[in-house]
């Protein structure tokens, strides 16, 4: 695997940190190549249980070099608390093992108010953003109008553009939204206080990637979210404000010649959602709040309840199409245990029809999930660690997914431990 790209297949949450933190072993470099705080990577270790939001998932492996690509919204609040967090966990993040590129661009604080003000204008019509003001960056990223990480290290550059920036963005802060606006002194005691203690770790990461390549190191890109949260492919405007498919990982990480090896989905045993949008397979009541309760099913980043449902096969489906996926990682499949038929959202009706086609955005309200059952298996399997030695109808249900999806599942991970990961 010397390129090899880890991608969610569904809405996100689908437990790619434990296949990062796995496949690392195998991998020289791991690159974040797009997002930024706005979604968690849960890892479990000898060190504790982490919600990674900024920082790559093969921190925690000793020699493997981690970047943060010219993909990321660069949150340096968020990101050192999280590098503080590790540290104080005994993790050593060094300019050796974290490099961040230049070319990213600052999530400035502004972001994050619009972020917060557009929400409460938009009321019950909302998008369900984590407030982390990914929206309102990458919006400007696009109009030319953030600072990239490389500024840092100019900083009569950074003051001139900065008071720039001030100028327009105040003008809708204030005037739009009647908000309090900022001055060029409040926006450099922030850069003192948060960006400062990153600048170590700037650098070109394109030509570090370039070298490595050249050297023959193998590479692991590692998204955020799924394929249904993607900006273009995704169900809009319920989505993230970046490209989470594998497609994108050569851009979003510095190194556009960077062919894929191997693109690994990660998919859930069931399905799960935060926010808002359609979510067709959902469970709702009693039953939807077993299954929540049984996959501890609350946002690494907000601790909000997550929507659950049957694996749905239609999404599921199109996500492996869209990813490119070669492999697939089923998570969490200890979770159905305790159900004695297990349902799955095996097709969609629209419109009076049953369809195996992925709708439309628009089209996706009126959609139903057409629900068959598979028996159950009743029985702990969290600490089966070989793929003989699950029960029959734990076989049978990998089995019945793999050949619906038309694609190879070649993990299954059962329990909570590090090392709780079946290879077929």
């Amino acid at each position: 695997m010397a390129n090899c790209a880890i991608v969610g297949i569904n809405w996100g949450d689908e437990g790619k940190g434990r296949m990062v933190d796995y496949l690392t072993n195998h991998f020289d470099v791991v690159v974040r190549y797009q997002g930024g705080g706005n979604a968690g990577h849960t890892v479990v270790n000898d060190r504790g249980t982490f919600a990674l939001h900024l920082l790559p998932s093969g921190i925690f492996r000793e020699g493997v070099v981690n970047i943060l690509g010219n993909g990321v919204a660069l949150d340096c609040e968020n990101l050192l608390a999280e590098m503080n967090t590790l540290r104080a966990a005994g993790v050593s993040i060094t300019p050796e093992n974290l490099k961040i590129s230049d070319r990213a661009s600052l999530l400035l604080p502004w972001h994050r108010d619009l972020d917060g003000l557009e929400e409460a204008r938009l009321a019950d019509k909302k998008y369900g953003s984590t407030k982390q003001g990914i929206a309102p960056f990458y919006s400007d990223k696009y109009q030319k109008k953030t600072v990239m990480a490389g500024e840092l290290l100019h900083p009569q550059h950074l003051k001139e553009h900065l008071a720039d920036l001030l100028e327009w963005k105040n003008l809708t802060l204030q005037k739009v939204y009647g908000a309090k606006g900022y001055t060029l002194d409040e926006l450099l005691a922030w850069v003192d206080k948060y960006c400062e203690a990153v600048k170590p770790y700037i650098t070109n990461t394109t030509a570090f990637l370039w070298d490595a390549q050249k050297a023959g190191k193998s590479i692991l890109f590692e998204a955020q979210l799924g394929a249904l949260r993607d900006l273009d492919y995704g169900i809009y405007p319920y989505t993230t404000s970046s490209n989470s498919v594998a497609a994108y990982a050569p851009v979003g990480s510095g190194l556009p010649t960077a062919k894929l090896d191997e693109v690994v989905g990660v998919v859930k045993a069931y399905s799960s959602c935060v926010g808002e949008g359609p979510f067709v397979c959902e469970m709702f009541g009693e039953e939807g709040q077993k299954l929540r309760d049984a996959g501890a099913e609350y946002g690494a980043k907000t601790g909000r309840p997550r929507r659950v449902g049957p694996i749905d096969l239609v999404a599921t489906r199109y996500g492996v199409e869209v990813q490119g996926a070669t492999n697939i990682a089923l998570t969490k499949l200890d979770i159905l245990s305790y159900m004695d038929k297990i349902p799955v959202c095996a097709h969609y009706e629209l419109d009076g029809q049953q369809t195996d086609e992925f709708p439309f955005p628009v089209c996706l309200q009126d959609a139903k999930p057409v629900i068959e059952y598979v028996d159950g298996w009743k029985c702990d399997i969290s600490k089966v660690r070989s793929w003989d030695e699950l029960p029959e109808n734990a076989r049978n249900y990998v089995e019945y997914v793999e050949r619906a999806i038309g694609c190879h599942i070649g993990y299954v991970s059962v329990g909570a431990e590090r090392d709780s990961l079946i290879i077929r």
